[in-house]
């Protein structure tokens, strides 16, 4: 498809060949393999790179692979190295190399995408954006020593100076959980800042520690929440009940921002999701939402 319908001449990089999706099917030998003749040109993070490279070697000699299919690959590797200069200048200097990086410019790119992005998927009594609601909002890291969280915080902190913001710890004792759930029990709505890898599982479930029991009693409650999920749009599953659940697809502070801004209504919602969450959304599914 690449190639031939789209014309795409450039270098085709697989995801990283170590994830459970591959690995648990096919040895590294196998998937190297299986990867080239689909046309990859660069294989990445195979569990085991020698066992890679001697396959790819072994499919050469015995006409699994053409050889003809390696150069070509070969050749648009050199090409791109020479493209970027690589074969003027092999090394970078590290202390330059800073100045490339985070322009201005940069950055508010960054922030544009990560504003486009942020996506509603579910809106119960049009509780977003929060207008004059008042919010308490809990914020539930991956970790104790994490710093998710904390430019949420400030930028909510930043609006609602005398919110009730509460950071949690998912190894936390049940009379903390509670706690926090009663503390939440004093707002017009509560908005929850769940922060999910989506590379991070927890022995099955959704969220770490004492996180899924408290998210379960809050909606048991019958208290208005806000389910905000930072990187994993998949979240929803694990609490199919909530009513209001907007996601955004990194744990990075420009998608903290652009969730708070959501929240108040100072971006339009425009996202849509580039995923299917079975028995909950579509994808390009998402509520549209103007400034």
């Amino acid at each position: 498809m690449l190639r031939e319908e789209l014309g795409f001449q450039g270098l085709i990089v697989t995801d990283a060949l170590d994830m459970l999706g591959i690995a648990q099917q096919w040895n590294s030998g196998q998937a190297a393999v299986k990867a080239l003749e689909a046309g990859a040109d660069v294989l990445l993070m195979p569990a085991n790179p020698e066992q890679a490279v001697d396959a790819v070697v072994h499919a050469v000699l015995n006409g699994t692979l053409r050889r003809q299919r390696i150069d070509e690959s070969l050749a648009r590797l050199l090409a791109a190295k020479v493209h970027v200069g690589l074969n003027r200048r092999r090394f970078v200097d590290p202390e330059a190399a800073m100045d490339e990086l985070d322009s201005p410019d940069d950055l508010v790119r960054v922030q544009e995408i990560a504003d486009r992005s942020v996506t509603l998927v579910k809106n119960q009594d049009s509780l977003v954006p929060l207008k004059d609601r008042t919010a308490c909002f809990l914020v539930l890291p991956e970790g104790r020593y994490s710093n998710e969280g904390k430019v949420f915080a400030a930028e909510v902190r930043k609006r609602s100076p005398n919110a009730e913001i509460l950071t949690l710890d998912p190894a936390a004792n049940d009379a903390e959980f509670e706690k926090a759930a009663a503390a939440a029990g004093h707002c017009d709505a509560v908005v929850v800042a769940a922060f999910a890898s989506l590379a991070v599982y927890h022995g099955g479930t959704a969220l770490p520690g004492g996180y899924p029991q408290l998210l379960n009693a809050l909606l048991d409650a019958g208290r208005p929440m806000v389910l905000l999920a930072l990187g994993n749009p998949y979240l929803i599953r694990a609490f199919p009940d909530t009513g209001i659940y907007l996601t955004t697809y990194s744990t990075v502070p420009p998608c903290e921002i652009a969730a708070v801004k959501a929240l108040y209504g100072e971006i339009p919602i425009h996202g849509r999701l580039p995923v299917t969450i079975p028995s909950i959304a579509k994808y390009g599914d998402g509520i549209q939402l103007g400034h």
